[in-house]
């Protein structure tokens, strides 16, 4: 497994697109909603792996409510797998807790599943594999 994203839940994503690209200076490489998972997500370039803003299409979402009053707040980490289902069935077979038991569609058409956080120490974990 290699890095393959960060995601940060936004509150405004213009203003958090000017401090990333403007101030910090990385460079966006793709935007685009993904209407099934309620987000708005953009990618930017961060050496390797890609840092993740993700803004809730609605303020009743659970990526909404997870963000709270917050401006931002760190979501999860994503890993790269060459074959998820074989990764998904490994781990359950440890004793994962698994969020998705099956991948669904994720950005750019990648397969994901999420990990529960009770069995990763507290932190949201993400599997994706790239689309061929």
């Amino acid at each position: 497994m290699t890095v393959d994203h960060v995601a940060i839940v936004v509150k405004d994503l213009e203003a958090s697109l000017d401090l990333y690209t403007g101030t910090l200076g990385f460079t966006q490489v793709y935007r685009e909603t993904i209407a099934d998972q309620g987000v708005e997500a953009v990618g930017l370039e961060a050496g390797g792996c890609v840092l993740e803003l993700l803004l809730p299409l609605d303020e009743t979402s659970p990526i909404a409510r997870f963000r709270g009053d917050a401006q931002s707040k760190l979501h999860h980490t994503a890993y790269r797998v060459c074959n998820i289902e074989a990764e998904l069935a490994r781990l359950k077979s440890a004793g994962v807790r698994l969020i998705d038991e099956a991948p669904r569609r994720g950005a750019h058409g990648n397969r994901v599943a999420f990990l529960h956080p009770k069995s990763t120490q507290g932190v949201l974990v993400e599997l994706c594999e790239p689309r061929p």
